[in-house]
């Protein structure tokens, strides 16, 4: 007659085993994806036409990223690190410079009075199929940070404080002076590895 041989008892294993899922779970930190904060505009009615907007090459700053994460603005290479600049240059376009958006003057009221400003600027982005996206981010950063630096530099010269202790009427009413006016184009394949 054979041996019996003695079993363990494995029913309390699935419980630990669950209860170790739980705690790793728990305790493991995830990344968290990246993403752009936009306002989209309301979607189109579906009986309204939609019809193409010209728009005045003097006021369309093309910013093109290609796939080897290059940076072109207006058709010239640049460092990422210029990009704050060059689109604060053009949004505000103090000089009245006639390859900048034209300049339109504008009564604000009390404490604006008569505002110098380029309503129809536009910034359009155009990225290849193959651009990292951290790069695109950055790119999207530097254009927004230089909405905000403006936008500060409004609040500080008008209301002598910064734009985020304003309240919310007087940030509208500096957004409508300087609108955030970045159109993003669907990306393409325009080559350069």
């Amino acid at each position: 007659m054979a041996k019996k041989i003695p079993q363990i008892n494995a029913s309390s294993m699935a419980d630990i085993s669950f209860l170790l899922l739980i705690f790793f779970l728990v305790t493991t930190s995830m990344d968290v994806n990246q993403g752009l904060a936009r306002r989209l505009p309301a979607p189109i009615p579906p009986d309204q036409k939609v019809e193409d907007t010209d728009i005045n090459k003097r006021n369309l700053m093309v910013v093109k990223i290609n796939s080897a994460n290059q940076l072109m603005v207006q058709g010239q290479l640049m460092d990422i690190r210029q990009l704050k600049e060059e689109a604060k240059r053009f949004i505000l376009n103090t000089n009245d410079e006639s390859y900048f958006p034209k300049l339109y003057e504008e009564d604000f009221g009390a404490p604006f009075g008569t505002v110098k400003y380029t309503k129809e600027h536009v910034i359009s982005v155009q990225n290849d199929v193959d651009t990292q996206y951290q790069v695109y981010l950055n790119v999207q950063n530097e254009l927004v940070a230089a909405y905000n630096e403006i936008r500060e530099e409004c609040a500080r010269k008008y209301f002598h404080v910064g734009y985020n202790e304003l309240d919310e009427d007087n940030q509208k009413r500096i957004q409508k002076i300087y609108p955030q006016k970045i159109s993003e184009a669907e990306p393409k394949n325009y080559g350069g590895k």
